[in-house]
């Protein structure tokens, strides 16, 4: 049997890697944590 490689995630992506993906989504969520603390959390 021919063993495909396992894809993930889809080719609409902007980034190069997953670990790249990763890392973006990770500062963006921090971002907006942040600026609802600072913003919101008065």
């Amino acid at each position: 049997m021919e063993d495909k490689k396992f894809e993930r995630g889809s080719s609409l992506s902007i980034f190069v890697s997953d670990r790249r993906e990763d890392i973006g989504a990770l500062i963006f969520a921090l971002a907006i944590a942040f600026g609802v603390l600072f913003l919101i959390g008065k």
